[in-house]
């Protein structure tokens, strides 16, 4: 059966309240369990997160982690992209432990910004289009100036989001395995729906937007790590990320351009 808005909201606030922190084995970069709950209920209230700003991500800090789908708080994203940097050379673990807070220091440090060890608004608005990979291999439609832009590379697992000719946003992505490939080429959005339900496999398609036959941009209830495994073929993002994608893209039209080899 088909679930509306509500019922997706409550199951997916139910999921978030039964998963179970796990630190990774073996890593240097864990924060304990404790750490994690009780650093996740303290955040201020005043932090408040502004998805249609350029490059907004919510307030990334020691003790967070990517605990489910339900419970993503941008570690690995914010791992990934410090290790792009050059400023992190430890584990993508989606916990963030004291390694990861030195990197940020060490990033904050050398961006000329206030170092605080936390990445806040101000710290990634400079690392997301510092570490926006393969700038020369966009097409050039990405950049056009008549409104807005989606790009999936699908070689580097990443989407950017192009308004009137800026870079306005950039998210990790996976798309279809080998055998279901994303197909490259340039699309229209033609058909969006906040609470799909996948006909074929019966998983949640949350905030789906349809450009190539049933192949749709949406949030994923099964990706953790956006370079481990793949999707029937649509292009996979972080739930949060899905919902900031549909806030900024929505009630407008949208170009999406497919290129790169397979990954």
């Amino acid at each position: 059966m088909k679930h509306r808005v509500g019922s997706f909201a409550t199951m997916a606030l139910v999921a978030a309240l039964v998963v179970t922190l796990s630190p990774v084995p073996g890593t240097a970069d864990t924060a304990s369990v404790t750490s994690a709950t009780t650093n996740a209920a303290a955040k201020p209230a005043g932090q408040r997160f502004h998805p249609e700003q350029r490059f907004a991500r919510e307030r990334t800090r020691r003790g967070d982690s990517d605990a489910g789908v339900y419970a993503i708080e941008h570690v690995r994203e914010l791992q990934y992209r410090l290790r792009w940097a050059k400023v992190y050379n430890g584990p993508v673990t989606g916990v963030f432990g004291d390694k990861t807070r030195a990197a940020v220091r060490r990033y904050q440090h050398r961006e000329h910004l206030k170092v605080t060890g936390v990445a806040n608004e101000h710290t990634w608005r400079r690392l997301i289009p510092q570490t926006v990979r393969g700038r020369t291999a966009m097409p050039n439609r990405c950049k056009l100036k008549n409104g807005r832009h989606l790009c999936y590379d699908r070689s580097r697992h990443q989407v950017t989001l192009w308004k009137r000719g800026t870079l306005w946003n950039s998210w990790l992505v996976r798309g279809g395995d080998y055998y279901y490939q994303t197909r490259t080429g340039h699309f229209s959005v033609f058909s969006r729906d906040v609470d799909h339900i996948s006909g074929l496999y019966g998983s949640p398609m949350p905030y789906s937007q349809f450009f190539s036959g049933g192949q749709a941009i949406h949030g994923s209830a099964f990706m953790i790590d956006p370079f481990v495994d793949h999707s029937h073929g649509c292009v996979n993002m972080y739930i949060e990320d899905a919902r900031q994608l549909w806030r900024l893209t929505s009630t407008k039209p949208l170009k999406v351009h497919v290129y790169g080899g397979w990954s």
